[in-house]
């Protein structure tokens, strides 16, 4: 892993940055192991990987419902990520869109098959903007030198 030589700044005091976003964890909230509250994004290139639904190589929804949905969203989320050279220990944040007709506990239990990386996490109930779509994820990522 490479990393940077750059300094951040947390809570006014310098430290050396890596190319993996640290997470910021305030000890007034509910401490959560899936999520972060925040994420410090170091310096360097950022990807932004556009809403990722359920869809397999030939573009079709894949059958099954939320669960198969979703794990098919972040694996398209993942091949993203390794098509520009970072991984899901690079992703600060994860924003998540379910069909409101759906229950978020299938997502998450679906998500823990996949996703293995503590980051930042939204979700909201929105209507799909594709037919049949239940899921779309996006991501907001760092792509390390090299």
């Amino acid at each position: 892993m490479h990393t940077s030589s750059v300094l951040t700044w947390t809570k006014g005091h310098p430290m050396a940055a890596q190319s993996t976003p640290t997470p910021v964890n305030p000890p007034s909230l509910h401490q959560n192991p899936a999520f972060a509250w925040g994420m410090i994004l170091p310096a360097g290139r950022t990807l932004y990987v556009g809403g990722q639904n359920g869809t397999g190589p030939d573009g079709a929804i894949v059958d099954g419902g939320l669960g198969p949905q979703t794990e098919q969203a972040l694996r398209n989320v993942i091949a993203v990520l390794e098509e520009a050279g970072t991984d899901v220990e690079h992703v600060a944040k994860l924003t998540i869109y379910l069909d409101p007709s759906v229950d978020p506990n299938a997502a998450y239990a679906a998500s823990g098959k996949v996703w293995r990386a503590r980051t930042a996490v939204t979700v909201l109930a929105v209507a799909p903007a594709r037919p049949g779509a239940l899921v779309e994820v996006e991501a907001v990522a760092t792509v390390p030198e090299g």
